[in-house]
């Protein structure tokens, strides 16, 4: 029989220090308190209780705010790389195109017309497409594998 091992259950819950407080959460809270310190011994006191204002919004987001489940280091530094380091991703988006209508000399006014978009394939045929390029073209499509069907059936019969 083989060996049994454990799996590890929840993995993604982080270990706590004290209460509800992580290790993640200790750590930005000190360093917290550090810049606060120093903000306190090089500045004066209505520029020090300022900073700590900011220190302290900037703390608690850091330490307790979460998005879509992610801490919110990790946002911060995935929309940093995403918006300095791969400016090249560009997202289409699609809009409706305004064209002007002419009219005749004797009218003064100019009508903006919507366009109406292209229409879509509809659902079957793009799924229908989508099997053609999954088999890599071994199906042909329901049009062409009818044809054929009809043909070799045909041909039986002679």
């Amino acid at each position: 029989m083989p060996e049994r091992f454990i799996v590890p259950q929840f993995i993604d819950s982080e270990d706590k220090i004290w209460g509800p407080i992580t290790v993640r959460q200790f750590i930005i809270i000190l360093s917290g308190f550090f810049f606060a310190f120093v903000a306190y011994k090089t500045s004066d006191f209505a520029l020090f209780i300022f900073l700590a204002v900011v220190i302290a919004a900037l703390v608690g987001v850091f330490a307790f705010y979460k998005v879509n489940g992610a801490p919110f280091h990790i946002f911060a530094v995935n929309f940093i790389e995403t918006t300095f380091k791969k400016p090249s991703l560009r997202v289409w988006h699609k809009q409706e195109i305004r064209v002007k209508e002419f009219k005749l000399k004797n009218e003064k006014s100019e009508k903006d017309v919507l366009v109406a978009p292209k229409k879509m394939a509809p659902s079957k045929k793009l799924s229908e497409l989508s099997l053609i390029i999954d088999t890599g073209g071994v199906y042909k499509g329901e049009q062409l594998a009818n044809t054929e069907n009809n043909v070799s059936f045909s041909n039986k019969n002679i």
